[in-house]
């Protein structure tokens, strides 16, 4: 975030998302860690508590997928639930994961892509994705149409790494961090 002139701080313990003005979850590995790093650390409850004061959040990769409801990859683990909807893999005979830059589809109005150019290349590092759904608002082609990113209010994931995307993923970070100005 200091890339696109925003202040940032990474936290270690819950209690500190209390003064929080925007979240951003990443996440790495598998969905099943990621639920129960979330479940023994306290962060679901610091997590429902910024979303109830409806604080601008951004989750990135598992993140993007813990704010589902569960995943094939990890059977039992609970995901956040803000979306509904499972994380299921990778559609069709495509090579997992799928390591590489994709062009993104724009799906109607949206917060986070406000008007931006209709083709965007981002880069992912996925073997699993949402369903997509009525809050879905940008898909990638890999094997057939894939969640890519969602938003719902003040909530937003993408499966892609923004971080990692160049000149539009930083331009993504931008507007997100034009918006907790806002806010």
């Amino acid at each position: 975030m200091q890339h696109v002139g925003a202040t940032a701080s990474l936290v270690a313990d819950p209690s500190a998302l209390g003064d929080a003005s925007a979240v951003i979850l990443p996440g790495v590995g598998s969905f099943g860690r990621c639920a129960e790093a979330l479940e023994q650390g306290g962060w679901r409850e610091a997590i429902a508590s910024v979303l109830a004061r409806e604080v601008p959040f951004l989750g990135i990769c598992v993140g993007f997928q813990l704010l589902f409801e569960s995943s094939e990859e990890s059977p039992g683990a609970k995901g956040l639930g803000i979306f509904p909807g499972q994380v299921r893999k990778l559609p069709g005979e495509v090579k997992h994961p799928q390591i590489q830059w994709n062009r993104l589809e724009l799906r109607g109005p949206s917060t986070l892509f406000a008007d931006e150019p209709a083709e965007q290349w981002m880069y992912f590092v996925h073997s699993f994705a949402p369903e997509i759904t009525d809050r879905t608002i940008a898909i990638c082609d890999y094997g057939g149409p894939v969640a890519a990113a969602v938003e719902q209010g003040r909530v937003f994931g993408t499966q892609f790494h923004p971080e990692k995307s160049g000149r539009d993923g930083l331009a993504l970070l931008g507007r997100f961090a034009a918006l907790v100005e806002r806010s």
